[in-house]
C-alpha cells in the first residue's frame, strides 16, 4: 500500500515521480512520432491524421461514430472530414440502405499517405532503437503494451496511433 503522499513506503519511487519521468520520455517519443508525420508529402495536423487512421481501421463508422470515437463534437468531426475530403484523402458516400447515413471511405491517396507516415515512423523509431539494447527494447514494448491494456480497461477503447 502506498502512503498518502504517493510514496511507496520506501520500496521505490513514488508513482508521481515515475509519472513525471515517463512524461519526459513520452514527450521525446511524441516529438519523434510527429516529426515523422511531418515528413510525409501531405503535412496533416495530428487530429486529421488520427481521423484518417480511425476511418481506415473502423470503416463501419459514420460521422457520428467518428466524432464519438475521437471525443469531439459532430461539427468538429465534419470539419475534419471536409478538410480530408478537400485534400483527396477521404470520401463521403451515401449508404445505399439508408440514404441519410454517410459512409466515410479512405481514398487511394489517403491509403498511400497513411502507409508513408507509418514507414517514416518505423524508420525513425528503428534509428532510436539502434541505441538501445535488446533487453531495453523488450522492456519498452512490454511497458507500452501494459499501459495500453490499463488505459483501455480503465477508460474504454482508444485510438493508439494518432
Amino acid at each position: 500500500m502506498g502512503c498518502a503522499d504517493g510514496s511507496d513506503d520506501g520500496r521505490g519511487e513514488s508513482r508521481r515521480t515515475q509519472a513525471g519521468q515517463i512524461a519526459d520520455a513520452v514527450e521525446s517519443l511524441v516529438a519523434c512520432w510527429l516529426t515523422a508525420a511531418d515528413e510525409s508529402r501531405h503535412r496533416l495536423p495530428a487530429r486529421q491524421l488520427l481521423a484518417l487512421r480511425t476511418v481506415r481501421r473502423r470503416p463501419e463508422l459514420n460521422m457520428t461514430g467518428l466524432a464519438e470515437h475521437l471525443g469531439v463534437g459532430l461539427p468538429t468531426a465534419s470539419r475534419l472530414c471536409d478538410r480530408l475530403e478537400a485534400a483527396g484523402l477521404l470520401e463521403r458516400t451515401v449508404q445505399p440502405h439508408n440514404r441519410r447515413e454517410v459512409q466515410l471511405v479512405v481514398t487511394a491517396d489517403g491509403q498511400r499517405l497513411l502507409t508513408d507516415v507509418t514507414e517514416q515512423r518505423v524508420r525513425r523509431l528503428a534509428s532510436v532503437f539502434e541505441a538501445m539494447t535488446p533487453a531495453e527494447r523488450t522492456a519498452l514494448a512490454h511497458g507500452l503494451f501494459a499501459f495500453q491494456r490499463a488505459r483501455v480497461t480503465r477508460r474504454g477503447p482508444v485510438e493508439t496511433d494518432g
